[in-house]
């Protein structure tokens, strides 16, 4: 929809454009509660993200998928909610002092047991049910791993950007990274892989 036609839309498809905007509604939910962990915080993000793509519908212009365009506002949105409730919240470390690796390695740095080898991820990622075990497992993330892994995963945002808005060293955000990943990928070997092997 072009800005021409977006200002030119009649009622009944102006009415059909906010009915697929509303509709993304319980998507944004879920995508803001991983980053949020916090209902009240994820619907505010939510509300202004449907809020902004509804006064910018006719900027849209259909230059994009509308859930892609609506997810990339709702990112934004996350961002400002990040930033306005850090000086509010005491972010819970309790937890991450525990190495996740320590039971993984031998002293000698190998494996103690070997991965079991995945096959064909790619197939694997079009499941849906395995997007479901995925998001369960990001979930189980304790409050800083999961926050700072999804801020460089789902907001994309870089170490110096998130070492800004977390106040933490550059190599304390790739060490949590580093650790995310490792409690993820045992996640998923346990709930998804594991019983994936024949």
């Amino acid at each position: 929809m072009s800005d021409s036609e977006s200002s030119n839309a009649s009622p009944e498809q102006q009415a059909q454009w906010l009915a697929r905007i509303e509709g993304l509604r319980p998507t944004l939910m879920r995508l803001a509660l991983l980053q949020l962990r916090n209902r009240a915080w994820a619907e505010d993000a939510v509300s202004e993200a449907l809020l902004a793509a509804i006064e910018g519908l006719p900027r849209f212009g259909a230059r994009a998928q509308l859930q892609t365009w609506v997810v990339g506002i709702l990112k934004h949105k996350v961002l400002d909610q990040l930033r306005q409730r850090q000086r509010e919240q005491q972010l819970d470390d309790a937890g991450d002092d525990e190495d996740p690796t320590e039971h993984m390695f031998q002293a000698d740095g190998h494996f103690a047991q070997a991965p079991q080898l995945w096959s064909a991820p790619s197939e694997v990622l079009r499941q849906k049910q395995f997007l479901e075990v995925l998001e369960a497992c990001m979930d189980l993330l304790p409050g800083q791993l999961g926050r700072v892994f999804l801020m460089r995963e789902w907001l994309e945002l870089g170490t110096d950007e998130i070492c800004q808005e977390l106040g933490f060293s550059a190599t304390n955000v790739w060490q949590m990274l580093s650790r995310a990943r490792l409690r993820l990928r045992e996640c998923l070997q346990l709930r998804w892989f594991g019983e994936q092997a024949p």
